[in-house]
């Protein structure tokens, strides 16, 4: 197969706990990973110039310092054959520095599209190891299922999520997450949660009340009034959080419809999307189909 498209999934963290700060600087975590059915598209295509060509509309960021391009690297250095080269083109809908996991998800599946154009055959164990080096959220989009995650977020238990519909908004503001981890007005004290109260890794919706919430929440609401507005706009419709280090928030529904209706009443010019839980990355999906067919 000399092209063909992946898709890049966005993801929601569903719970996101801060455990305490570590000895090297970085923070424990525990948080849930919800993927979506909803997200970037990667085209891939062989060449033979021993080059890696990315075309990223959009993105205000020089190629080589782009999450693909640097996922496409490693992944060649690993295998050992600078002649081959790829060209990818990225279509691009995921807001950067949203906390949905788009540059981390774009990193995965470059190293997944890659591993299969080039047929380097590196099994889900290597591909994770690689991504962590570009991203601690790169790892659960190579494996492909949603999960619990502990450490920096390297340390994945995958589970199952009681299926819901997302409404997610997307305030026009760009978070740093290095300035929220080095504020020291971010809680770092939160209590985990064992492994048992996994319910043997099924969550359903009861569970996921419980256990919701945020540690950045409050701290990025502080500093981006766009996403508390976002949110407590949100929150008159269901339990409202914001993902990851932000700025999106969301708000899971019982249907598509349901979920339709709300999004239809936001404040003119507020953008988001509607997109459905998955427990299964639809990158894996596909890949799935190419080898069947093979």
């Amino acid at each position: 197969m000399n092209a063909f498209s992946l898709p890049a999934p966005a993801k929601l963290n569903l719970m996101l706990r801060i455990l305490g700060r570590r000895a090297d600087g970085y923070h424990e975590l525990q948080t849930i990973f919800q993927l979506l059915d909803f997200g970037d598209t990667l085209t891939f295509e062989a060449t033979t110039d021993g080059h890696i060509h990315l075309q990223c509309p959009g993105v205000d960021v020089p190629p080589q310092q782009n999450l693909i391009y640097r996922a496409a690297q490693l992944l060649r250095q690993h295998c050992g054959n600078r002649e081959q080269g790829a060209r990818i083109t990225v279509d691009k809908i995921l807001p950067a520095g949203g906390g949905i996991g788009g540059g981390s998800s774009d990193a995965a599946t470059a190293l997944l599209g890659l591993n299969h154009l080039w047929q380097c055959r590196l099994d889900l164990d290597k591909l994770a190891e690689l991504g962590a080096q570009l991203g601690a959220d790169v790892p659960v989009f190579v494996r492909g299922h949603s999960a619990f995650a502990e450490g920096v977020g390297e340390r994945l238990t995958p589970v199952s999520i009681a299926p819901q519909w997302y409404l997610v908004l997307t305030p026009a503001c760009h978070v740093s997450t290095a300035a929220l981890f080095s504020d020291p007005r971010l809680t770092r004290d939160s209590a985990a949660i064992t492994l048992a109260a996994l319910r043997d890794r099924r969550l359903n919706t009861h569970w996921l009340n419980q256990y919701a919430g945020n540690d950045f929440q409050s701290l990025v609401e502080s500093l981006y009034p766009e996403v508390h507005a976002a949110r407590s706009w949100l929150a008159h419709y269901g339990q409202a959080y914001l993902t990851g280090t932000g700025a999106c928030v969301f708000a899971g529904f019982a249907s598509e419809e349901a979920a339709q209706k709300v999004f239809a009443e936001r404040p003119e010019g507020w953008q988001g999307f509607i997109a459905k839980g998955v427990d299964d990355s639809p990158t894996h999906r596909q890949l799935a189909k190419f080898a069947a067919t093979v």
